[in-house]
C-alpha cells in the first residue's frame, strides 16, 4: 500500500492558524461593531448596520482583482503584507470615535481581509497535496468554522468587562499572532510576472473555468445568509433566544465532527457522494428550523445546517480550484470568494426583503425546497464540464 502524502506540514498548520487567527478577529468585530456603534454619541441602528455593510461591499469589490494582485504580488509576501494591513487597521479602530472615520476604517480593513483569505485559500491549495486535496481543504476550512464560535464567544464575553480600546488593542494583538505564524509558511516557487501596460482583461479578474461550479456556491451562500441575518431574531420570536446562544456552537461542532469524513471521501468516491448528500441535509436543516417549537429542534436544525453547509462550502472551493490550470488557483479562489460573498450580500437584501412577507418559518420552509433545487443545478453544472 502506497503512503499518502503528508497533510499535516508546518506550512499547512502554520497558513490553518494564520487563517483561524483572521477568522477570529473577523466575526469578533462583526458581532461587536454594531454594540460598538450603537454606544457611540448619536450612534443608530442604521448606522451599526451600515458599519457591516460597507465592510462587505469592500470585500465584494476587492475580490475580483485579488487574484492578479497576488500573481504581480507574490502569494508568500501578499500573506505577509495583507495580514500586516489587517492587524493595523484592527488596532486604529482604538481612534475610531467618530462613525464617518469608522465608516472609511471598515471599508479599508475590508480589503485588506479580502486579499488576506483569498491568498490564504490559495497557499493551502497548493500545499496540500493534490491527491488529498479535498480532505486537506475540508481541515483548512474547520479553522473557519472554529473560529465562528470562538470570535463572538471572546467579543461578547469581553463586551461587558473591558473598555472597547483596550478590547480593539488585544484583537491587534491577536492579529500580530496570527502574522507570525504566516512568516514561517513555505508556498511553491513562484514567478512574479513583471508589470505590464495593457489593459485589464476578464482572464485578469476571474478564473473561466472555476465560474460554473462557483455559480453553485452562490445559491448556497443566498440560502445560507439567512442563517447570519436572522436566526436570532426567530428565536427570539419563539421564546428561545438562550438556545440561539448554543445555535452556533452546535452549528460548529458538527461541521468539525463531519469534515474529516467528508473530505476523505470527496477524494476516495468523489465529489458527488459527498455533495448531493451534503445539499439535501443543508435543506432538511432549513426545514426542521421552519417547523421549530422547542429548543431541541432548533439545536437539531443547526446540527444538520452544520454539517450541509459546512461540507458543501469546501467541497466547492475544492472543485473551483481543481477545474482550474496549477497557475491559477489564486484566480480560481478569488473567483470563487468573489460569487460566494456576492450571494450572502445578495441573499441578506432579497431575503430581509421577503421575510416581511412571509415571516421567518414560512421563509425558511421556502428555502428548504430552494435548496433542493440545487441538487439539481449542480448535475447539470457537472455535466457541463465533462462535456468541455
Amino acid at each position: 500500500m502506497l503512503n499518502k502524502s503528508p497533510i499535516w506540514t508546518k506550512s499547512f498548520i502554520s497558513i490553518a492558524i494564520s487563517n483561524f487567527f483572521i477568522f477570529v478577529v473577523f466575526y469578533a468585530l462583526l458581532t461587536l461593531m454594531p454594540i460598538y456603534v450603537l454606544d457611540l454619541p448619536g450612534g443608530t441602528v442604521s448606522q451599526a448596520g451600515l458599519v457591516t455593510t460597507i465592510f462587505l461591499l469592500s470585500v465584494i469589490l476587492i475580490r475580483p482583482f485579488s487574484g492578479l494582485i497576488l500573481e504581480k504580488t507574490g502569494k508568500k509576501l501578499m500573506l505577509s503584507l495583507s495580514m500586516q494591513a489587517f492587524a493595523l487597521s484592527t488596532f486604529l479602530y482604538i481612534l475610531t470615535d467618530d462613525i464617518q472615520i469608522l465608516l472609511i476604517l471598515r471599508f479599508v480593513h475590508g480589503i485588506s481581509f479580502s486579499l488576506a483569505t483569498t491568498v490564504t485559500l490559495s497557499l493551502a491549495a497548493d500545499i496540500v497535496p493534490s491527491d488529498r486535496r479535498g480532505e486537506g481543504l475540508g481541515y483548512f476550512g474547520m479553522s473557519m468554522n472554529l473560529a465562528v464560535v470562538v470570535g463572538p464567544f471572546i467579543a461578547l464575553t469581553l463586551q461587558p468587562i473591558m473598555a472597547y480600546h483596550s478590547i480593539f488593542f488585544l484583537f491587534g494583538a491577536i492579529m500580530l499572532i496570527g502574522w507570525l505564524g504566516a512568516v514561517i509558511v513555505k508556498g511553491p516557487n513562484e514567478r512574479i510576472l513583471p508589470r505590464s501596460k495593457k489593459k485589464l482583461s476578464w482572464s485578469d479578474l476571474f478564473e473561466r473555468k472555476a465560474l460554473a461550479i462557483s455559480s453553485v456556491g452562490v445559491f448556497v451562500s443566498f440560502s445560507y445568509a439567512s442563517i447570519m441575518s436572522f436566526i436570532s431574531l426567530y428565536a427570539k420570536s419563539l421564546g428561545l433566544l438562550e438556545t440561539a446562544s448554543y445555535f452556533f456552537l452546535v452549528f460548529a461542532a458538527a461541521m468539525l465532527i463531519s469534515r474529516p469524513f467528508t473530505g476523505r471521501l470527496f477524494d476516495t468516491m468523489g465529489p458527488n457522494t459527498v455533495i448531493i448528500p451534503a445539499v439535501l441535509i443543508f435543506a432538511f436543516g432549513l426545514l426542521i428550523l421552519s417547523l421549530t417549537s422547542s429548543a431541541w429542534m432548533l439545536l437539531l436544525a443547526g446540527a444538520l445546517i452544520g454539517i450541509g453547509y459546512g461540507t458543501l462550502l469546501p467541497s466547492f472551493q475544492t472543485l473551483a480550484i481543481e477545474a482550474s490550470p496549477k497557475n491559477r488557483t489564486a484566480y480560481a479562489t478569488a473567483t470563487f470568494f468573489t460569487l460566494f460573498d456576492s450571494g450572502i450580500a445578495m441573499g441578506s437584501f432579497v431575503l430581509g426583503i421577503a421575510v416581511t412577507y412571509l415571516g421567518y418559518a414560512h421563509l425558511y420552509m421556502a428555502l428548504s425546497g430552494f435548496v433542493v433545487l440545487i441538487v439539481f443545478y449542480y448535475q447539470w453544472i457537472m455535466k457541463i464540464n465533462e462535456s468541455n
